[in-house]
């Protein structure tokens, strides 16, 4: 696969589709199983209350993931995203109720890099409070 996005249609401040990605208990017990990740703090309230998360919280590395699906979509080719880098700055929050929570992702172009190379900077978003902080991509385009 190869990126979609021709270099030349892209300028500094392009912004990207935003997203936002619904997150349930149910969703969390699926990542744990991909995963592997079957920490009790992701599934288990009375746990995670335990050791002072105010709930289950969302794996930070599905958070991770499901942010970068706003650049890989945009792109066209999840090959095309050469790094990927965040912070975890606070966590996401899955009551246990029907609507569980959102992360809500908006992305733009910061830099035009060399070699048809972009960064793109993620805002990354749960319960009104930004959960990823430094959230940066560099994307090869075609």
């Amino acid at each position: 696969m190869t990126a979609k996005i021709s270099y030349s249609d892209v300028e500094v401040g392009t912004e990207l589709p935003a997203r936002t990605f619904p997150v349930t208990r149910a969703t969390l017990v699926q990542y744990a199983g991909a995963s592997g990740d079957f920490n009790p703090i992701h599934w288990n309230e009375k746990f995670a209350k335990l050791v002072g998360l105010p709930d289950v919280i969302a794996h930070g590395m599905f958070t991770m993931a499901e942010a970068i699906r706003v650049v890989t979509d945009w792109t066209g080719d999840p090959g095309a995203v050469l790094e990927y880098g965040v912070r975890f700055t606070k966590p996401v929050v899955v009551p246990n109720d029907d609507q569980g929570a959102t992360i809500e992702v908006s992305a733009k172009v910061a830099a035009k890099l060399d070699d048809n190379t972009v960064r793109v900077d993620l805002t990354v978003i749960s319960a009104g409070q930004k959960v990823l902080g430094m959230s940066r991509a560099v994307v090869r385009l075609a």
